[in-house]
């Protein structure tokens, strides 16, 4: 995901693989082929083969940029570690994305972003008071790491336009979901507020939550600026609401969040979800309706803004979410899916490091590449 991020908008870029026993299930395949577009993918055999590690550090001779998200100190082990590439190539970045960092104590341990969301304190603030935490149906600790290793790459290459140097980006997936936390560490250490999960509302901000319409629907409301508030309770009939001087501020109406919350839900009981939308976003109340995928790509902002991009995979046409962000000048885009794991063996190497085709052949059989 940090390749995708960091070079589709940007340059070519290839992935080398460790030895993998293949890519189980149809939804996997998507989603490496999505994650993996417009990335050339080659496979050295990095455990058994000195000759496949020693291919591999003369690629990074050439390289702007490398991304490793092994466990800390395997690519030491292999001899590819940032101080012997920093050595062959000085202006190397080296970015690292590991579960918990290269180093402190928990640093060799195994980091998949399921656990270490919860070593973040992000599944702590996430769900119903008294009930398990809550996990998105997503690998969020994953994609804001490789965000994460995006940024810290462009800050490196911004220095390296100054010194020429490159230098090591040290991500760990704890810390980028820990970077998502606002206010909780002033609030506990300077007023000992430890916050808890608060279901579908913000602790300290009201109105702001979800709905649920007569269609079966739902729309999240976000009326907490004065103003609004007034506008809001008079859309939704409760003029009385607008003008209680107990609710003209927000410190006002955390007294009454629940009377708040009640009357809202009661109010979009009786409408469909569209209703709701029209009628609070003709009073300029910030409102909007919870998004399946079905939604999403149907919708029409999603189709002016091309969200989406559309490719071939096995012969079939599939779309799959475009290059985001909008560069005006230089935009992202999709020449094609990602490829099966080394099925640019022949370009990268025969390309970049001027290996004929009886050399690849020869290593093929020897096992050192894919």
């Amino acid at each position: 995901m940090a390749n995708l991020i960091i070079f589709s908008l940007i340059s070519k870029i290839f992935s080398a693989f460790k030895e993998v026993s293949g890519i189980i299930g149809y939804n996997m395949k998507l989603i490496f082929l999505i994650i993996s577009n417009v990335v050339y993918t080659i496979v050295f055999n990095l455990f058994k083969s000195e000759k496949g590690r020693e291919l591999v550090l003369q690629l990074f001779d050439s390289a702007d940029v490398v991304v490793e998200n092994f466990r800390p100190g395997a690519m030491e082990s292999w001899g590819l570690g940032p101080d012997v590439a920093k050595k062959r190539n000085p202006g190397l970045i080296y970015a690292r994305i590991s579960g918990y960092g290269q180093t402190g104590p928990y640093s060799e341990k195994p980091g998949y972003a399921s656990v270490t969301e919860g070593f973040g304190g992000f599944r702590y603030i996430n769900g119903e008071p008294g009930k398990a935490p809550v996990r998105p149906n997503i690998s969020l600790g994953d994609t804001v790491s490789a965000i994460h290793a995006a940024l810290g790459v462009t800050l490196a290459i911004i220095a390296r336009e100054k010194s020429g140097e490159g230098q090591v980006v040290d991500v760990a997936l704890y810390e980028s979901i820990f970077n998502l936390m606002e206010g909780i560490v002033p609030e506990y250490d300077g007023g000992g507020v430890v916050r808890e999960p608060s279901g579908t509302t913000i602790t300290g901000i009201v109105p702001t939550n979800t709905y649920p319409c007569r269609d079966g629907k739902f729309v999240v409301i976000g009326g907490n600026g004065d103003s609004i508030f007034k506008r809001l309770m008079i859309a939704a009939g409760r003029p009385d609401m607008s003008e209680n001087p107990e609710m003209k501020d927000n410190s006002g109406r955390l007294k009454h969040e629940d009377e708040i919350d009640e009357a809202l839900g009661e109010w979009c009981k009786t409408l469909l979800a569209k209703e709701v939308i029209d009628i609070l976003e003709e009073a300029r109340v910030p409102v909007g309706p919870i998004y399946s995928v079905e939604d999403m790509m149907e919708d029409p902002h999603y189709q002016a803004r091309g969200m989406f991009e559309r490719v071939e995979i096995d012969g079939k046409p599939l779309q799959i979410p475009a290059i985001m962000p909008l560069l005006e000048e230089t935009p992202g885009r999709t020449d094609w899916p990602g490829g099966d794991i080394g099925s640019h063996n022949k370009e990268i190497l025969g390309g970049l490091l001027d290996l004929s085709e009886e050399d690849m052949d020869k290593l093929r059989s020897e096992g050192v590449i894919g």
